[in-house]
């Protein structure tokens, strides 16, 4: 079933790689972010082929259940993402040009790598509860950390134009920021998955609490910011869309710049509004003096 999935996964984003490729939209944002995102569900699923072909994954020190389950839902995420990203900010301008046809079937293809890493992670979660599983996947701290990680992602392709935050050196911060709580977030991942939270000099409730604070206040001040330059006018902002003129003639094949401007800040909140959520859990366990595990919620 593994193999007859993972040979699905790398058909399907192989495909859907070449038809992105193949289209003249490298100055389009989120396409050249989709196409990347493929690249990267296509070399990560093919180093597990490899490792599990040679079974090389007795070799590591960290769960292999853990891991597999956590490439399963993070890629089927990713392609999801793909799949309704591409389509609505690339896929509509083409109107019915030569390359309909070849973005169309991209998504199709996109798609299909959805359903085949979300098999894959039913399937993983359908195997007997042994040593393979220390219980973290699949726990609330983990969903949280998956979403802000995930939110993050999405933000880049928005922010990949430098026109939109260049003149200002704090708008400049704001995408650091974004860098930064993205980093935090996999390292943390990457901790639990490694078990290796109890080496940390401090208790492993005090250090998420201590990053969900950074993060929260680091988003605090980037929603404030990226807000007041983008859509006030006394900061040079602009604040209705008709004034934006590649808004008013679709003089581009992709979003346009104000439309751009919105979604890294409805994303920006949608991403405080998750590291609240995850700084009040950490909050609850830190009061209550205990140590609970994420494999015990």
């Amino acid at each position: 079933m593994g193999y007859f999935l993972r040979t699905l996964q790398l058909l399907s984003t192989c495909v859907a790689i070449s038809l992105v490729g193949s289209l003249d939209s490298w100055t389009v944002p989120t396409s050249n972010w989709s196409f990347v995102i493929l690249c990267f569900c296509f070399v990560v699923t093919f180093i597990i082929l490899i490792i599990e072909s040679l079974a090389l994954q007795y070799c590591f020190s960290f769960s292999w259940g853990d891991f597999l389950l956590c490439h399963a839902c993070y890629l089927a995420l990713f392609c999801l993402l793909v799949s309704v990203i591409y389509p609505t900010t690339y896929v509509q301008f083409l109107f019915y040009t030569p390359s309909w046809d070849h973005a169309i079937a991209a998504t199709a293809f996109c798609f299909i790598s959805t359903v085949s890493y979300a098999t894959e992670a039913i399937w993983i979660l359908r195997w007997p509860q042994t040593g393979d599983f220390t219980g973290y996947i699949g726990s609330l701290p983990f969903l949280l950390k998956m979403l802000e990680t995930l939110v993050a992602c999405v933000i880049l392709p928005f922010i990949s134009n430098p026109y939109l935050y260049m003149d200002h050196p704090l708008l400049v911060s704001c995408v650091a920021v974004y860098s930064i709580c993205f980093i935090l977030g996999i390292v943390t991942i990457l901790l639990n998955l490694a078990d290796l939270e109890n080496r940390l000099p401090i208790s492993s409730s005090m250090f998420h609490l201590m990053l969900s604070q950074l993060s929260v206040l680091l988003y605090i001040g980037a929603l404030v910011l990226w807000a007041l330059y983008q859509f006030d006018e006394k900061f040079g902002g602009q604040p209705e869309r008709s004034r934006d003129v590649s808004c008013q003639q679709r003089l581009t094949n992709y979003v346009c710049t104000w439309d751009q401007r919105l979604a890294v800040a409805v994303l920006t909140a949608i991403n405080l509004l998750i590291y609240v959520a995850d700084l009040v859990y950490w909050a609850r366990q830190a009061s209550a003096g205990t140590e609970d595990q994420p494999g015990d919620c």
